[in-house]
């Protein structure tokens, strides 16, 4: 099994579904578990369709444990219709039970380790640390249980949502409508998993840059950035195996907003921190309702002294990692000439605030202070504060890690962290519509990373979180166990990913697309480019990379066609609209560059493009419409509405603007005035674009548009009127040679039989006045079969030839109704076979 590969450890049988319950790389799944299919009677059955086992929890475990239990009875009734009921402390009547606790407040688990029948000296007293077993005859009446425990809190909440996700509950169920597939029987392997802990202590996103897409849509659906909200980032994030928050911050303030987000938090083992301007536990959006004075510490320390220590008094009792430092009034930098003295006194004087509100020494509460843009200057500068408040090392808001431990530095107490973004507000132009960030190039730097000894916090700025859905879960699957991941599995994860998503057998194609979609997105954003981004000239870049984007995106709709209609929800967010929206924007911009170049030349071609341009900028606003409002039945309402198209600077602008585009006064020229020229050996024309006709009083020439194998076909009508000798029922083309001598010409004409009592329809056709050839080209036909049937032309060909160079003239006179001529092909030595010929050649003016 590839070390990474998720595999089938999620086992259907007939009906059946056996999950093993430990995990393995990256909280994915099991720790070196080879599946296998073969149905065993040891192992312990957890739910059917009539039957559920019933979930024990100590009354004294922790209120999160219980509230994570509830969760997991819902995820077995997604996957089997029953659901389990939840006891307390009492299991009587029941033969057996699913018993979760927590390693020193479990009174039940603790009887097990007692009694000598659960070993958990492997994870005791170790950071989130699963063990999962069944147990025969745990307690008198009992004959098994299954035993979810954790070394800690979120160990015991992982057990359960481990399981849930092996049982195929996806943590995106909420998040990207993933369906939970439904099973007859869920049967857990018996055998004893236990997971390791995970590499990076800290493992968490940044909710920002929220307006208005999150915003807009956590609004309408929550009345506010409230509890209820946050319940469900919580759940996801503990469905990832994560363990931290930075909440959102555009005018928001977590713990202010409502005092339930804290609680929520703390009791489900969120642990929660502010973003590197936000120190002490208090939103900037606090400073603006409560503050008073400058923020500026050498001019008001007191009011913000006492506003600090409100936000520590609020927060002692949460487990949070208080931010220390200080920044510049909205995410600015301080103010120029600030000294290295006057900062680390200031986190002094933090770390005095937190010792007098929690009463213990300052090194006991968690602290980080985030080297963000200028301050790792003052870093570089000589700045230090006490060795055991973390070290928060951030990238340059591009995925590009600006700074790290060096190999050989002394060992730092705090340890040291990362702040790394798949989403930007600011210079050279912010990037916050769709997903940009290739896990490729998230890897490598991670990998740097983590091979510095960067261990204690990973934060990823996920933006409003969709539709950053990918590297959301790359990140922190490889912060979990960065080692699981190398340069060869990278594609395997995408593929496992998606198998877990839409199920396997469309899993390796959605990843390609994925794939792909995001080297596209990552070559330049859709906010950067533009018109001017590929070159037209050289090398047909514009039209490549177009015309690979635009075939991108016609396998992420065929995908969508085939894939079921439970899973098509989830895939248009994750893989169809991402890739058709970004495809879209190639195609705008390409005919914005191609009505530039033409319009610069007074080509009229260039308004065609105008068009093109102006239609990709109106299905942009379609395909917003359509992920807003129909996907989910417009449950992500909102979530679409950042803009991206009419950038002038780093900001985005407050609505998208169409490109500029140029109008060519087209001169008109009759079709009298032009001639087709031959060039490479040869002239083609389509039928129907004529420089003159001839019609009588009762036959007329009238083009059937799309008819045939390329543009149309043009024929007489009324078809029941036949031409006499005074009528001059023609079609004739001004033609401008280059070459002299015998030229051969192919009429390709629509396979019309011999209607007319096997006579055959006849033409004559002429250069410049010249004796006519007659060409019947269906007068042998008696019902047979023949190639031209299949074809769907008929093809004759006749030997005419030109004195001179120069404009002449072909005529092509109908002697019957019924035909159809589609294409003209003139041979003057060039022309090469294909199946449709050649395109039509240029016309020039005569």
């Amino acid at each position: 099994m590839n070390q990474i590969s998720l595999g089938k450890r999620i086992l259907f049988g007939v009906g059946i579904l056996t999950a093993f319950v430990t995990l393995a790389f990256a909280g994915k799944r099991c720790d070196n578990v080879i599946p296998s299919f073969v149905k065993n009677e040891h192992n312990f059955v957890l739910a059917s369709e009539n039957f559920a086992t019933p979930v024990v929890i100590s009354n004294n475990d922790f209120d999160g444990v219980k509230m994570v239990a509830e969760w997991f009875v819902n995820d077995v009734k997604m996957v089997c219709g029953t659901q389990p009921e939840i006891y307390e402390q009492d299991y009587q009547e029941h033969t057996q039970i699913v018993l979760v606790g927590t390693i020193g407040n479990s009174e039940l688990l603790d009887k097990l380790v007692a009694d000598g029948l659960l070993d958990v000296s492997e994870i005791e007293g170790q950071w989130e640390r699963s063990l999962t077993e069944v147990i025969e005859n745990p307690f008198p009446g009992v004959e098994k249980a299954l035993v979810l425990a954790g070394s800690d809190k979120r160990g015991t909440i992982y057990a359960m949502l481990n399981l849930s996700r092996e049982m195929g509950v996806s943590p995106w169920y909420f998040w990207a409508d993933v369906p939970v597939k439904t099973q007859e029987t869920i049967l857990v392997n018996p055998e004893r998993k236990i997971t390791k802990s995970p590499a990076v202590k800290y493992r968490g996103i940044f909710l920002n840059d929220e307006e208005p897409a999150l915003g807009g849509w956590v609004r309408e659906n929550f009345d506010g950035f409230n509890s209820r909200f946050y319940s469900h980032v919580f759940e996801l994030i503990l469905r990832q195996r994560g363990n931290f928050l930075w909440p959102a911050m555009w005018g928001k303030a977590f713990f202010d907003d409502d005092p339930e987000n804290g609680v929520l938090a703390d009791k489900l083992g969120v642990v929660i921190s502010t973003s590197h301007h936000e120190p002490m536990g208090r939103a900037q959006a606090e400073w603006s309702r409560y503050g008073s004075g400058p923020w500026d510490y050498t001019k008001n320390k007191k009011v913000l002294a006492d506003f600090w220590e409100k936000g520590m008094e609020r927060n002692k009792d949460y487990e949070t990692i208080v931010t220390v430092g200080m920044r510049g009034d909205g995410d600015k930098a301080m103010e120029e000439g600030t000294n290295i003295a006057l900062l680390e006194g200031i986190v002094n004087d933090q770390r005095e605030i937190i010792e007098q509100v929690t009463g213990k020494s300052p090194e006991e509460t968690p602290q980080v202070w985030a080297l963000y843009k200028e301050v790792q200057d003052y870093y570089d500068k000589g700045m230090r504060v006490p060795d055991d408040v973390t070290l928060l090392l951030c990238d340059d808001n591009w995925g590009n890690v600006r700074k790290l431990p060096a190999i050989d530095a002394p060992v730092h107490k705090g340890g040291y962290g990362m702040y790394y973004h798949v989403d930007y507000v600011g210079g050279p132009r912010s990037y916050r519509w769709i997903n940009v960030s290739q896990i490729q190039r998230i890897w490598e730097q991670m990998n740097l990373t983590w091979e510095h000894g960067v261990d204690r916090i990973w934060v990823l700025n996920v933006g409003d979180l969709k539709p950053m859905e990918f590297p959301t879960s790359f990140f922190l699957d490889m912060a979990w166990d960065p080692e699981a991941f190398n340069a060869d599995n990278l594609f395997d994860y995408t593929v496992d990913w998606c198998a877990e998503l839409f199920a396997e057998e469309y899993a390796r194609e959605a990843a390609r697309i994925i794939n792909l979609y995001t080297k596209y997105n990552h070559r330049v954003t859709p906010e950067l480019l533009d018109e001017n981004t590929y070159s037209l000239e050289n090398y047909n870049e514009y039209e490549r990379v177009r015309n690979d984007y635009r075939d991108l995106a016609f396998d992420a709709l065929r995908l969508y066609n085939f894939i079921p209609n439970a899973y098509k929800d989830a895939f248009d967010q994750l893989v169809l609209f991402p890739t058709n929206a970004s495809a879209n924007l190639y195609e705008m911009y390409y005919a914005v560059a191609k009505n530039h170049h033409l319009a610069a030349e007074n080509n009229p071609e260039a308004n065609y493009w105008a068009n093109e341009a102006k239609a990709c900028f109106k299905r942009d606003s379609l395909l917003t419409v359509h992920y807003n409002t129909q996907i989910s039945g417009g449950k992500w309402n909102h979530m679409m509405d950042q803009t991206k198209i009419g950038y002038k600077s780093w900001n985005n602008p407050r609505k998208n603007m169409m490109p500029k585009v140029i109008r060519v006064k087209e001169e008109k020229v009759s079709a009298e005035k032009l001639a087709f020229k031959e060039a490479d050996g040869y002239v083609s024309i389509e039928a129907a674009n004529y420089q003159q006709s001839g019609t009588s009083e009762t036959i007329k020439w009238k083009e059937i548009t799309d008819l045939g194998k390329t543009e149309s076909g043009i024929t007489t009508f009324p078809q029941n009127a036949y031409p006499n000798k005074k009528d001059e029922v023609y079609l004739e083309y001004a033609v401008e040679f280059e070459s002299t001598g015998d030229v051969e010409v192919s009429v390709l004409v629509s396979p019309t039989l011999n209607f007319n009592a096997n006579k055959g329809l006849r033409y004559a056709i002429s250069f410049d006045g010249d004796a006519e050839q007659i060409v019947n080209f269906n007068e042998a036909y008696r019902g047979e079969l023949g190639p031209w049937q299949a074809n769907r032309i008929i093809t004759t060909k006749t030997t005419h030839n030109i004195d001179k160079a120069g404009v002449h003239r072909l005529r092509i006179r109908v002697l019957e109704p019924g035909i159809v001529l589609q294409k003209i092909l003139i041979d003057t030595g060039g022309l090469k076979p294909s199946y449709l010929g050649p395109p039509q050649s240029e016309q020039v003016k005569l």
